[in-house]
């Protein structure tokens, strides 16, 4: 039995996934949180949880693709790589209380970005969750909207930390 892209299967080893590519002894699988996996066309070590064979039951890999894209999108924190400058690699941050009784608290640059880079990201979703809101109006869009800029104005201090600018905070734009 050859199954086609779109069938489900479950996996001894990998858990569940759905068959990405078929090739001449092998599938391509999609273990879900795992990635895509090449796995024996022979069954010895999973079973079929939903099977397509034909070509109107087969699931179009663009669809499955776009898809997953989208679920990903919208729930999860997943987004391009943000690259820290080369400059701060393997560097540390320095807390010095006033008091020099008091011991310095440091943490790994890499550490802070990453956590700089998380807030970045949820501001967007928040952006995101803000503009698609099905009850707010308009005047209350654009009024959170503005806070989140001003947020994002007062975290341009960390832009120093990016390796491209095209990932800088950005707050509002002066004119003239």
């Amino acid at each position: 039995m050859v199954l086609a892209v779109g069938s489900r299967i479950e996996h001894q080893k990998y858990g569940e996934g759905i068959i990405a590519g078929v090739l001449a002894s092998l599938y391509k699988v999609s273990f879900f949180g795992k990635g895509i996996i090449e796995i024996s066309t022979d069954p010895t070590d999973w079973v079929v949880l939903e099977s397509y064979r034909n070509e109107q039951d087969q699931v179009d890999v663009y669809d499955l693709r776009y898809t997953l894209k989208k679920v990903l999108e919208e729930y999860s924190d997943i987004s391009e790589p943000v690259l820290m400058g080369e400059k701060w690699k393997k560097g540390m941050l320095i807390l010095q209380p006033a008091d020099k009784a008091l011991k310095p608290k440091e943490i790994p640059v890499e550490t802070f970005f990453h956590k700089i880079v998380m807030l970045r990201d949820r501001l967007r979703v928040l952006e995101q969750k803000i503009n698609a809101h099905k009850v707010l109006e308009d005047s209350e869009k654009i009024e959170m909207q503005q806070y989140i800029t001003r947020i994002y104005g007062s975290l341009t201090s960390f832009n120093v930390l990016f390796r491209y600018p095209t990932d800088y905070f950005v707050g509002e734009k002066s004119e003239g």
